[in-house]
């Protein structure tokens, strides 16, 4: 009888010298790496590389937009000054003729028929109120105190009647496009006299 043993598919080879048998597979092949904190560990600082990658994504959008509405917030305000410039100049332009009207309605002249004024201050009021709708108001003078950033001095009366600094008449209306000036108002203005001033303005 032959001493030959016959292997099946079920049985492990030998392993060669100094391979632990386990390393094997039963059919000859380099068995398969179980799934080991090594690859645990790696997928891990995947999804954190992800994770990171999605931040700066996210926050450079959010730059993005800011700067975005930065930009549209000052169009918006470059567009309203130009058309405000736009405006001003001219407002500014039309004061000469709405001084010329209201010069000759506050000195009529006997000759011309009194009808001939009354049309001239249907103009008149129908000005104010456009440039008042535009944004337009008359800087107020009448019983007020002189104020340099609106009003400018061009005379200065004494008397006892007013008090120091106080607007006595006004030369010139002048006028504001919302809170811009366009044309301060020319005015007289008191003084004291030094006796005055020396008692107390009695």
């Amino acid at each position: 009888m032959s001493n030959k043993k016959t292997v099946t598919g079920n049985e492990q080879m030998p392993a060669p010298e100094g391979e632990p048998a386990a390393q094997r597979t039963g059919d000859g092949n380099p068995p398969i790496a179980p799934a080991g904190s090594d690859s645990g560990a790696g997928l891990a600082a995947a999804c954190r590389k992800l994770e990171a990658e999605k931040q700066e994504l996210f926050d450079r959008l959010l730059r993005k937009q800011a700067e975005l509405e930065n930009l549209r917030k000052r169009m918006e305000r470059e567009k309203q000054d130009f058309l405000q410039h736009a405006t001003a100049d001219l407002i500014r332009a039309l004061l000469p003729t709405l001084d010329s009207l209201e010069r000759a309605l506050k000195h009529p002249d006997n000759k011309i028929p009194p009808h001939f004024y009354d049309g001239m201050e249907l103009i008149h009021r129908g000005l104010l109120e456009v440039l008042e709708r535009a944004g337009v108001s008359v800087i107020p003078t009448e019983g007020k105190m002189f104020d340099p950033h609106v009003h400018q001095a061009v005379e200065t009366v004494e008397g006892p009647d007013y008090r120091d600094q106080q607007i006595v008449e006004e030369l010139q209306r002048g006028y504001k496009l919302r809170q811009r000036l366009l044309r301060p108002a020319v005015v007289k203005v008191a003084v004291q006299t030094r006796h005055e001033a020396d008692n107390g303005g009695s």
